[in-house]
């Protein structure tokens, strides 16, 4: 009796189904290219010697050196720290038919430095590899404080989707509804601009060309079609 009532009260109920929404969704994107402020550099100390002991005490060497320098640069203790240090051995496979022997060992450290001064850039870089360093690489420049590029590269991106969703519907010959959702696409690393400047350094000091850098964000919205 009681699935009888739930059936009929079921049957006498309206019909709705769910049509679906028509909507419009479009990717905006917001570029903005700054001049940068500061650079990363990693600075490497490599040392090659018959004992692993010798090998280390090699680097350790080169590398105080190295933190000497930086330290009448004036690069503070926070803006540099070791982000490798290994030691490993070097075998030799000249031997037809024998197995490879350990000839030596091989210790390397590398010290990332941030330069917050890039008028001393070249300076820093030609003295470190004249006072122990001998191995450059990583060297990135960068804004110290990309937060408010961030916020304006997001504003155009969101402002870039509104003015595609406008012409989308226009083209369409629609009305332009409800924003119905916002996605953060993210945002990209920043990457060197295709612009470069020489940048002013003494004469014997490397030269190094700072360009820009650019930081990109996208965004996702969605937008109702009106009636």
């Amino acid at each position: 009796m009681r699935l009888a009532i739930l059936l009929f009260f079921a049957l006498s109920l309206p019909a709705f189904a769910d049509e679906p929404v028509p909507m419009i969704t479009v990717s905006g994107e917001g570029r903005i290219a700054a001049t940068p402020d500061m650079a990363e550099l990693t600075i490497g100390v490599a040392r090659e010697a018959r004992r692993p002991d010798d090998a280390l005490d090699g680097v350790a060497e080169g590398a105080a050196a190295v933190l000497a320098l930086l330290d009448e640069a004036g690069i503070a203790p926070a803006d540099r720290r070791t982000s490798a240090l290994s030691l490993q051995p070097r075998w030799d496979h000249s031997s037809s038919g024998a197995p490879p022997r350990i000839a030596g060992y091989v210790a390397t450290n590398q010290i990332t430095v941030r330069v917050r001064d890039l008028s001393r850039l070249g300076a820093l870089i030609s003295g470190s590899v004249g006072d122990g360093a001998n191995r450059l690489s990583a060297l990135n420049f960068v804004v110290a404080d990309p937060t408010p590029l961030e916020r304006e590269a997001r504003r155009l991106a969101v402002l870039d989707a509104m003015e595609k969703a406008a012409l989308y519907a226009d083209t369409a010959g629609v009305t332009l509804g409800d924003l119905m959702s916002v996605s953060d696409g993210g945002m990209a690393a920043p990457g060197p601009g295709p612009v470069m400047a020489e940048m002013a350094m003494r004469s014997d000091a490397m030269p190094v060309a700072e360009g820009e850098v650019e930081v990109r964000a996208t965004v996702t919205m969605v937008y109702a079609i009106g009636e």
